[in-house]
């Protein structure tokens, strides 16, 4: 992997890891580090040697924040010229799965952050927030419609005109967490998840993050036709063979990713 200023990043098996580290300033999002954290994505996603990418913070938050010092001084246009969200963009069209873990503060950019993932597991002293309306902005990179697609318009309002910071047992009764662990034990049991997940059929898991995705834009009609495609896709692939091999003969299947 390349060498990174504002994270880092190491291998477990089949698990590519990224983890923030700015923990001096609870590690707030700066546009240098969005795009190192684009990169490693991006580096994991092409390395057949990669199955799933997980995502955590060093230190006692997951990411508090855009780094307002960077953005305080800017105006429409600059932003516009700079297209400063072209990055977080390319962070949903990733391929593999992406599993965060998120301790003690996740907000604004930073649980923009959160929600670009596919499976987001909590420490129980997790707090989410969109603070933005205090500082008279509004979320930028996809705050809005990720959360309002999680949890309806209604409480996506309420929630983001407030500013209210909820706890991680709230995020997980209204589905944005999946699960919830003890402090100590969120990073082993993420971890844990991610490499049973490696394990699966990679291509299996890569056209189901495809479907599923596409069903929460897409009309059903439109939705079933694309699920379709990719499960008779999938019939091309040895490991669909050798799934079904191993299954017949009773034993563990060794999926290759193709």
């Amino acid at each position: 992997m390349s060498d990174y200023q504002f994270i880092q990043t190491e291998s477990d098996g089949q698990v590519g890891i990224v983890w923030l580290n700015r923990p001096e300033v609870l590690n707030a999002l700066n546009r240098t580090m969005v795009n190192e954290i684009l990169s490693a994505f991006e580096e994991y996603d092409r390395d057949d040697e990669i199955r799933v990418i997980f995502l955590a913070g060093r230190g006692r938050a997951f990411a508090a924040g855009a780094d307002i010092d960077e953005m305080a001084e800017d105006d429409s246009v600059s932003m516009e010229l700079m297209n400063q969200f072209a990055d977080w963009d390319r962070l949903s069209l990733v391929k593999k799965p992406v599993i965060g873990a998120v301790q003690g503060f996740c907000l604004g950019g930073g649980f923009e952050l959160a929600l670009v993932c596919d499976l987001l597991f909590a420490a129980n002293d997790a707090k989410f927030a969109f603070p933005e309306i205090n500082l008279a902005v509004m979320p930028g990179a996809g705050g809005t419609q990720r959360l309002t697609k999680l949890i309806g318009k209604t409480k996506a309002l309420e929630w983001i005109w407030s500013g209210d910071m909820r706890t991680a047992k709230e995020a997980h009764e209204l589905g944005i967490v999946n699960r919830l662990y003890p402090n100590d034990d969120l990073v082993e049991e993420t971890l844990k998840f991610a490499k049973e997940l490696a394990e699966k059929p990679p291509l299996s898991v890569r056209l189901i993050k495809e479907a599923v995705n596409k069903a929460v834009d897409y009309p059903l009609q439109e939705g079933m036709f694309f699920e379709r495609k990719n499960f008779y896709l999938l019939f091309s692939s040895e490991d669909q063979k050798e799934g079904m091999k191993a299954f017949v003969e009773k034993r563990k299947p060794d999926f290759k990713g193709r």
